[in-house]
């Protein structure tokens, strides 16, 4: 267990930034405040410059094991997530086998329980085998699983979705939604903008995405079921999810940051730019921005989704969808949306840390006579991103030789140190 005195850090304590020192002893946080003072025998840290956040959280990953080995394991994947600094994250369940049965939560849960070094929650299935026709059995997944998810589908029939939502929601747990109209789909791949037009690609329309969060919005009224949408890319959906909030309907949402960071005309021809869904218009991501300013967006996600170089290395019509994100999402948030004025420090550790688990009724913040659960940050930090260097064994990101700054020095979960770049 971790015993430090970390001294003149920018500490976020009782939600915000305060120059203090932290003591950690045996893992536990005994003291956030100035002038600690310690026996000769602790040992101290100098943090000045630097900032402690509390670890941040992922509600939206591929660990792909069981499975999809070869992708990632959830060995590699909580790894590459400590080293991005975080101490939660949620796995979803398009796996092999698919978690829609305890037996299949089962296989997934023993492997969490031998390699992950961080914590693990997995999502279970919201149909059997994801394949959206026969609805899983609820109850009895429901005390194994963060919450219920078809990812990488949206669930087509209207009342399979309301069965659903009521199913959870008698049960107390979320449903998360990845939303998609495949009628809509006509084999595109990329966003149905300028960059698609101007180099002759298939485009993704943006209404497969929001006219089925609408729907879902719909059902929420119904059935009162607790909705969050996975991540959002259009304008529209910003729209809806801001009116559902509104009116008080237990609906939130996540976006990325490649969201966030680009637009469509800054595609290049590589699969390490096609994710589902895509990179939209230059007025999307404003939008996008717009939601993260004025809290329609709770929870900024990586949906790091990893593949091998065979499966990304086909150009933007042919490679899998996916990129990974989790050893790069402090960064280019910071980079992106702190350092341009669009949020304070103190929202990024928000949207990162503090609602992806306020949001899921899950502890939260950095407490004193708790656990240590945070990570080190330099916000000032000037690195380039380089793939080869990733713990993840997926290489492609659309950051790839973006200069970003923030590094993540220090990773403690759990009260015990996960990751450490000080030596």
């Amino acid at each position: 267990m971790l015993n430090v005195l970390i001294k003149n850090a920018e500490v976020y304590y009782e939600n915000a930034l305060q120059k203090a020192d932290m003591l950690i002893e045996n893992g536990t946080v005994v003291s956030v405040g100035k002038g600690i003072a310690v026996s000769s025998d602790v040992p101290v840290v100098d943090a000045e410059n630097l900032m402690i956040l509390p670890g941040f959280a992922d509600v939206h990953v591929h660990l792909r094991e069981p499975g999809f080995f070869y992708k990632e394991s959830i060995a590699t994947g909580t790894q590459a997530a400590a080293k991005g600094g975080f101490t939660l994250v949620c796995s979803m369940p398009n796996l092999n086998p698919v978690p829609d049965c305890v037996e299949n939560m089962a296989v997934q849960q023993d492997i969490i329980d031998r390699d992950a070094v961080i914590n693990v929650l997995p999502y279970a299935s919201i149909t059997k085998g994801e394949k959206g026709a026969e609805l899983v059995d609820f109850e009895a997944l429901a005390d194994k699983c963060f919450a219920f998810s078809d990812d990488g589908k949206g669930v087509q029939k209207d009342e399979m979705m309301k069965e659903a939502m009521l199913r959870a929601k008698a049960l107390g747990k979320p449903v998360v939604a990845h939303c998609e109209d495949e009628s809509l789909l006509y084999g595109g791949y990329i966003h149905d903008g300028e960059y698609a037009r101007l180099h002759g690609h298939r485009g993704i329309c943006s209404e497969s995405e929001w006219g089925q969060v609408a729907r879902d919005v719909e059902l929420v009224k119904e059935t009162g079921v607790q909705y969050h949408v996975c991540h959002i890319s259009t304008k529209e959906t910003v729209d809806i999810v801001r009116k559902a909030k509104a009116a008080g309907l237990k609906v939130s949402c996540e976006t990325a940051p490649h969201y966030l960071a680009l637009c469509d005309m800054e595609l290049k021809e590589h699969g390490r730019f096609k994710m589902n869904p895509p990179i939209r218009s230059a007025q999307d991501r404003d939008a996008l921005i717009k939601g993260v300013q004025d809290g329609t967006i709770e929870v900024i996600a990586t949906d790091h989704a990893p593949h091998s170089a065979e499966e990304k290395l086909k150009g933007l019509e042919k490679s899998n969808m996916g990129v990974v994100g989790i050893e790069t999402s402090f960064a280019a948030m910071n980079t992106y949306m702190v350092k341009r004025g669009y949020i304070t420090m103190e929202k990024l550790a928000e949207v990162m840390s503090i609602n992806p688990r306020k949001l899921f009724g899950l502890p939260y913040g950095i407490k004193v006579g708790e656990k240590a659960d945070f990570v080190l940050v330099d916000p000032d930090k000037e690195w380039v991103v380089n793939p080869e260097e990733f713990l993840s064994k997926g290489r492609f990101t659309p950051f790839e030789g973006v200069t970003l700054y923030g590094d993540v020095l220090m990773t403690v979960y759990n009260g015990q140190t996960v990751y450490n770049k000080l030596g």
